[in-house]
């Protein structure tokens, strides 16, 4: 701001000498003093006084900068889009990031397929084991049906009658009978008295056609003077169909000649043997 006081201005008197005054009236004080300016108006001075000190060349060189256009969009991203194909075809070895992403993608990846193949192969165990215990049941029911089936007993013929007994004495044995004889019209057929496994069959002399089955006991039962046989060899059920009612041999007629000898030695009377497994001729 201006100073308040001022040169001082010559008076002049009455008597013409000349005063000097050291203070200026009041009325040329307000004359010379600046206009006082509020508090508000200070920012705005400021603003004004570097406006005029910049000059016009500050705000030519301001003014292109500002005025400079921005990047198109198109072009922004059409650069974007390059540094992203960039980066996407960098090498993983180049990102260590990227190679160790990829290699726990593989090996998670691996994993899953490990899992995946022992589940197969558990689900392929357990099925197999199934099949494997079917199949022992299976053969347990056919075991147990073929044991109930050899426990079974029939008579061994049908439409008979029984004409000699074991232990009988006539001119018609050297020895005394060592069987039960069930006389039968010729080609009467001849069955297994219950199941085992024929053993022997063909012509034995006296016995004519004879067919030996051994029993799983190791019991061994002789049909003989047949006049055909039917089963050779192999395993039999009970009521298998061995031959045929014959005269062959050593007889006076046509007749069963059975008998029953444990272990395949001495004979036992089969009439008693029969009857111990439930039958009655």
């Amino acid at each position: 701001m201006a100073s308040t006081h001022t040169q001082a201005h010559p008076r002049q008197d009455g008597s013409g000498t000349t005063q000097l005054l050291d203070h200026p009236l009041p009325q040329e004080a307000a004359r010379h003093r600046m206009p006082r300016q509020t508090r508000s108006s200070g920012p705005l001075l400021g603003v004004t006084a570097m406006a005029a000190s910049l000059g016009a060349t500050g705000f030519a060189a301001a003014a292109p900068a500002a005025a400079a256009p921005a990047t198109p969009p198109a072009v922004a991203a059409a650069d974007q889009a390059d540094a992203d194909r960039t980066a996407g075809e960098r090498p993983l070895s180049a990102d260590p990031g990227l190679a160790l992403a990829a290699r726990i993608q593989q090996q998670a990846d691996g994993q899953r397929t490990s899992a995946e193949e022992t589940a197969r192969l558990a689900a392929a165990q357990e099925a197999e084991a199934k099949r494997t215990a079917q199949a022992q049941e299976q053969a347990a029911a056919e075991a147990a049906a073929e044991q109930a089936a050899q426990g079974a007993f029939t008579l061994p013929t049908s439409g008979y009658q029984l004409t000699a007994h074991y232990g009988q004495s006539g001119s018609y044995w050297s020895h005394l009978h060592t069987g039960l004889d069930f006389a039968a019209a010729t080609g009467t057929p001849v069955a297994a008295v219950t199941g085992g496994t024929v053993s022997s069959a063909g012509w034995s002399g006296a016995y004519g056609y004879r067919v030996i089955q051994t029993l799983p006991d190791g019991t061994e039962l002789w049909y003989c003077h047949l006049s055909s046989i039917t089963v050779a060899s192999g395993q039999v059920a009970p009521g298998t169909v061995l031959g045929k009612v014959g005269a062959t041999g050593n007889v006076t007629g046509p007749h069963l000649h059975l008998e029953v000898r444990p272990a395949g030695a001495t004979p036992v009377d089969p009439l008693t043997w029969l009857q111990a497994h439930g039958l009655n001729p």
